[in-house]
């Protein structure tokens, strides 16, 4: 039984031709929903056979693809907010990227301490059930809902039954695929293989950061530098070293979709503790070449291509000038 237009927003956010809910009880009656759920954190390579699956079921009916994934990350929530979570992308990201991948509808869930207690039984009834009406959900043998997880892939098909859903399986080799990279893109980029990450990913691992003062010293040397400061804290950043880099200015207001259309600049960034320098805490900086507009305040999203050498200590500022030229040379190459 689908719900009347009564609660359908008026116009939800739509980002391409995909649109995104924020409230479960604003929710519309979505033509033979063909739904899965999931965290989906870097949208990669796994995830996209795993969308792949979903669009081709949806067209098979005549359906609509839905995305149920949740905010904040469920495991800050399960653990009392103490485990540090550093995620492949941030929410806005996230949208973004899954836009790219022409999904229809992508619904937010708000992972409270109250959700997180609600039983496998009314997770399938109360939430999946009379909020979405799902014509068919596509899950992993592995999924676990409800309070303390007890719901299962066997739970969700006694439901099937009875409330009138299809339910299909995620492959298990693609499922394993996911899970391996999900983690070994998190640890490629941790330890600067920044190459296996992107190929991964399906596209440059990239993050933004808004530009704000340094110390200057890059342009007394004559590479003047964009320092990031970073307001995401859970957002994973590469290891430390330099980078060919490619960037582009984050307009106010512009279309988030811009994500992969934007024009780029070539560059190359260093992360770090500046040792040759003594700075003790952490930096982003980005050099970008033929660029001297003052961007300050301004976001700079930045697209990770390749990992050039580590971060060395010079015997002096003209042994840095040195190895920064041969620096814009290499990522000159990289990014040619």
């Amino acid at each position: 039984m689908h719900r009347t237009g009564a609660n359908r927003p008026r116009s939800p956010p739509v980002l391409s031709d995909m649109r995104i809910y924020n409230h479960i009880d604003q929710l519309p009656a979505f033509r033979k929903a063909v739904i899965t759920i999931g965290t989906f954190d870097g949208v990669h390579t796994g995830h996209a056979r795993i969308l792949e699956q979903l669009r081709q079921e949806a067209a098979r009916i005549d359906g609509e693809t839905v995305i149920i994934t949740f905010y904040p990350h469920p495991r800050k929530i399960v653990k009392g907010g103490a485990e540090e979570v550093r995620l492949l992308n941030t929410l806005s990201e996230k949208i973004q990227l899954l836009a790219w991948q022409k999904i229809d509808h992508l619904v937010i869930v708000p992972f409270t301490e109250t959700f997180s207690q609600m039983s496998a039984e009314d997770y399938i009834r109360i939430f999946l059930v009379e909020k979405f009406h799902p014509h068919t959900v596509i899950i992993g043998y592995d999924h676990r809902f409800g309070k303390g997880r007890q719901g299962d892939y066997h739970l969700l098909e006694q439901y099937s039954k009875s409330e009138g859903f299809e339910l299909q399986e995620i492959p298990v080799h693609l499922l394993n695929e996911v899970s391996v990279s999900s983690t070994r893109i998190r640890e490629a980029i941790q330890r600067t293989d920044i190459a296996t990450a992107n190929q991964l990913l399906g596209y440059p691992f990239f993050f933004s950061g808004k530009v704000v003062k340094g110390n200057q010293l890059g342009r007394t040397l004559g590479y003047p530098t964009a320092n990031l400061q970073m307001e995401n804290a859970e957002k994973l950043i590469p290891g430390d070293g330099i980078y060919a880099v490619e960037a582009s200015l984050v307009a106010e207001g512009a279309a988030e979709d811009q994500l992969f259309s934007a024009p780029r600049l070539k560059g190359m960034m260093s992360i770090g503790l500046r040792p040759t320098i003594g700075i003790s805490d952490r930096t982003i900086e980005v050099n970008l070449f033929d660029f001297n507009a003052d961007i300050y305040d301004r976001e700079l999203r930045v697209f990770v291509r390749k990992y050039l050498r580590a971060e060395l200590k010079f015997s002096g500022l003209d042994a840095l000038k040195d190895a920064l030229a041969q620096d814009k040379v290499n990522s000159l190459e990289a990014l040619a």
